[in-house]
Formats: C-alpha cells, structure tokens, sequence
C-alpha cells in the first residue's frame, strides 16, 4: 500500500463518529479479550443494512455487540437480529450494549452455540442479510450455510477477508490466509451470487444472491 493510500484507508477509519453506546461496547470486547469490527465496518454495516432494507438477519460471531448495534442501527423498526455466538460471557455482553442502545428485546435473537450446530437449523431462504465474523477455520462452512440462508436478493457480508493484507499475496500459506483464499474464491466462482471486495477493516467481501 502506498503511502497516500495508507492515509486515505486511515482517513476513513477515523471518519466515523461513535457514540457512548459503541465506545462502551468496545470497551467490553477488549476488557473479553476480543477484536470488535473496525470504526469503518461498523459505519459500513449499518449503510449496508440500511440500505438492503433487510427485515431478518444473522451474524455469525457475536462478540461484544459492536457490530450487532451497528447492523440494529440501519435495520427497520419490525427487523430482528439473530446472533449466534458458542460464550455465554459474550452474549451477555452483547445485550448490555443491545439494551443500552435502546433495541427492544423483541429485535434481537441471541443463540448460545457454534455457527457449525445452529446455521443448519435455519430456514432456507429466510433471511435477507447474513454478516460472518467468527472463527475463520469455519468460514467456508459458514458461507455456504449462508448462501443457503439468503433470500433472493440478501446480501452475505464476510469479515476480514483480506486476512491482514495477507490474501492477495501467494507466497503467504498461513492457515487463516488459505481458508480466505478459498472463501473468495468459492464466493467468486458461485454463479448465484454477484460480489465484490471492499478494502473497509480488513477487507468486507459482499455478495447478492441472484
């Protein structure tokens, strides 16, 4: 990345402005021992779910609840949030930070397990937007139970999908760079989707079901 490109990207990392609601929700990610999404991927997910005017909703990896009261803020007044994380200490933390938002409980759905048990327990082609951010070894998993999950129309959000830079280099064969690789690829090559990469965080793969 060139110099003016770096300054651009962290430009954009800073624009946002967070609040109280955020700030204290990343407190509780760090004092957990976790990575929330970017200040650019919480504004970009609350854009992109805006945006889609999606009703119903999946994240995979729940965290703290950044990104959950970043999706909740773009979403509609009668759309509901089902976030799947297998820690109960971060669920519980996640709905602090859902509560001190002001979502009512009836919004949000949160579900104690791995993506791995409980995707495959959701209806087809009920969803309108499915946001992964969980474990990478799992993403290709994730992917295909969320291609499946989508309506016509519904948008997939990956995370960190350029894997610290890392992806577009061949010589790297970390675990993690590998597996995005191979999400990449497998989102790229599905003739049901039309995707795109965007270098937001760590990069934001998105996709539209056909």
């Amino acid at each position: 990345m060139s110099a003016d490109k770096s300054t651009s990207w962290s430009y954009a990392e800073g624009l946002p402005v967070e609040d109280d609601v955020l700030r204290r929700a990343r407190e509780r990610s760090h004092e957990l021992g976790l990575f929330p999404v970017t200040h650019g991927v919480a504004a970009a997910l609350t854009v992109l779910a805006a945006s889609s005017k999606a009703q119903t909703v999946v994240e995979v990896g729940t965290g703290a609840g950044v990104s959950g009261v970043s999706l909740l803020r773009g979403l509609g007044p009668r759309a509901v949030l089902t976030t799947i994380d297998p820690d109960v200490d971060h669920l519980k933390a996640a709905r602090e930070a859902f509560n001190e938002s002001g979502s009512p409980a009836n919004r949000t759905r949160t579900i104690s397990g791995r993506g791995q048990d409980v995707l495959p327990r959701l209806t087809d082609a009920a969803y309108d937007l499915v946001f992964i951010d969980a474990d990478k070894p799992s993403f290709p998993a994730y992917v295909e139970q969320g291609i499946r999950l989508l309506k016509s129309g519904g948008l997939l959000v990956v995370n960190d999908a350029l894997d610290k830079d890392r992806v577009s280099d061949p010589a790297i064969r970390e675990a993690s760079t590998v597996v995005l690789r191979k999400v990449g690829k497998l989102v790229r090559d599905n003739k049901s989707l039309i995707s795109a990469m965007l270098p937001t965080g760590d990069g934001l793969l998105l996709a539209v079901k056909r």
